[in-house]
């Protein structure tokens, strides 16, 4: 069996373009906070493995452990050390607009693998993005579609934020959400039929 320990439909979407389909998904409740002068890779790394090992131990209703394959992921925007939220409101994905404007920054997403014999195996990809320069307008008109809310970095590049791209250094997927050669990778790795 296939857990997906993430209730993202994105998550779901992009495995099922690999033919992938999950027999659970199981979200892990974990606290996401950042710790104190936490790097965005150990950050990303540090939910990715704790989510997989909160549904893979058993405490999640109606799994028992070691019963199965449980894949995690978290995706993280950064711009430099600073990790930019998932944007809960319109004034945070505002926010990080105006900062993601006319600059670089990275998506790093971590992927964590528990295997049924309680060994972990992990990737982490970087992908680096730049926007280009907006203008209050774009931004105001981006806010309005709502798009945002409750995306890392306060986007969906698969959405109307594809327009603010004016580079894309890396996996595309994993911008997403999901690292798709990656964590297919892991799979075939773990003898899970891909």
């Amino acid at each position: 069996m296939l857990v997906l320990a993430s209730e993202s439909p994105r998550r779901k979407a992009l495995l099922a373009q690999a033919g992938i389909v999950p027999d659970q998904v199981r979200a892990a409740a974990i606290d996401e906070t950042p710790l104190k002068a936490e790097l965005p890779r150990v950050y990303a790394e540090r939910l990715a493995e704790a989510k997989a090992r909160k549904v893979a131990d058993g405490k999640t209703p109606g799994l028992a452990a070691g019963e199965t394959l449980v894949l995690a992921a978290d995706t993280v925007v950064a711009c430099g050390r600073r990790i930019l939220p998932k944007a809960e409101n319109d004034d945070e994905v505002r926010a990080c607009l105006k900062l993601l404007s006319g600059r670089s920054h990275q998506v790093i997403t971590a992927v964590a693998l528990m295997r049924a014999d309680g060994s972990l195996a992990r990737r982490t990809v970087l992908t680096r993005v730049r926007f280009k320069r907006l203008d209050a307008a774009e931004i105001d008109t981006y806010v309005d579609s709502r798009e945002g809310v409750g995306k890392a970095g306060g986007y969906a590049i698969q959405g109307r934020a594809e327009t603010f791209v004016r580079t894309l250094n890396g996996s595309y997927s994993n911008v997403v959400g999901l690292p798709l050669a990656e964590t297919v990778a892991l799979l075939r790795g773990s003898a899970y039929p891909c």
